[in-house]
This record gives structure tokens, sequence and C-alpha cells, in this order.
């Protein structure tokens, strides 16, 4: 008899900290229990407002070589854990949410790494996750970066 996995669709939330590196090796591994998708999802924050310049020009801090960057950067970590790179863009926690929500995810993966202080004055991350996902949540902590 053969037995569905618990989690056919892991999606892994990653940001540019040795925790979230991480999280995404955890994900991994539980993707390798049996068949199914890795998606490693990153968002971006919405563009701020351009900055007017002379004759009704205007430069935006964020241009599109930024976002290669970024996208090559994510494609660099799912490509080292065999998974699928998705970019969404919008507030980080809700975008990835939604996502989750509108593409069947059964397990949303996240690193804690964020201090007292930074969770007061940006949220938590993790925490929008636990309270708003539409699928269980693992939220991993390194315990080298939370030293």
């Amino acid at each position: 008899m053969t037995t569905a996995p618990p989690y056919p669709h892991i999606c892994c939330c990653v940001d540019d900290s040795d925790a979230s590196r991480t999280a995404v090796r955890e994900a991994a591994r539980l993707r390798a229990l049996g068949p199914g998708r890795l998606t490693v999802v990153h968002a971006l924050e919405p563009m701020p407002m351009p900055v007017l310049m002379a004759e009704g020009a205007a430069w935006y801090p964020e241009d599109e070589a930024y976002v290669e960057r970024v996208r090559a950067w994510l494609d660099g970590i799912a490509g080292e854990v065999g998974g699928e790179a998705v970019l969404v863009e919008g507030y980080p926690a809700a975008a990835i949410v939604d996502w989750a929500a509108q593409n069947g995810v059964d397990l949303l993966v996240a690193a804690a790494h964020r201090g007292r202080v930074e969770r007061v004055l940006l949220g938590s991350f993790a925490g929008f996750l636990i309270r708003h996902a539409p699928c269980p949540v693992l939220v991993v902590r390194d315990r080298e970066a939370s030293a």
C-alpha cells in the first residue's frame, strides 16, 4: 500500500540571511522524504515612489537590473536544492500567503531570525505566516544565527 506524501508541495520562503539558508536545507530534507514539488519563494517589496527629475523624467530606486540580480540569486538557491524559484511582489508575508493559497502549497517553511527590536519595528514575518497561511507552517530557527 502506497500513501501520498503529507506535503506534496513544499514552499520555502527565503531572504539573504543565514537562517534562511537553514530553512531551505530543512525544506529540501523534507521534500526528499517523498515525491512532490519544492518551491523557493522570495518577495520583493513594492517599488517606492519614483524620484522625479528634470523635464518630467523619473528614476526608480529599484530598476530592472536589480530585479534581474534578485532573480539570478533566487535561481541559484533553488537550483542548489532542486527546487523551482518564484519571485513575488508586495508586502512580503502577505504576498507569499496569497501566492501559497493560489498555488496549492501544502507546507510553508520559513526562518525565524529577527530580534526583538526588528520584530517591533518591522513585524514578525514568521508570525504573519503562522496566523494567515492557508496551510501548515514550519518555522526553522538557526541555532548559530540566534546565538
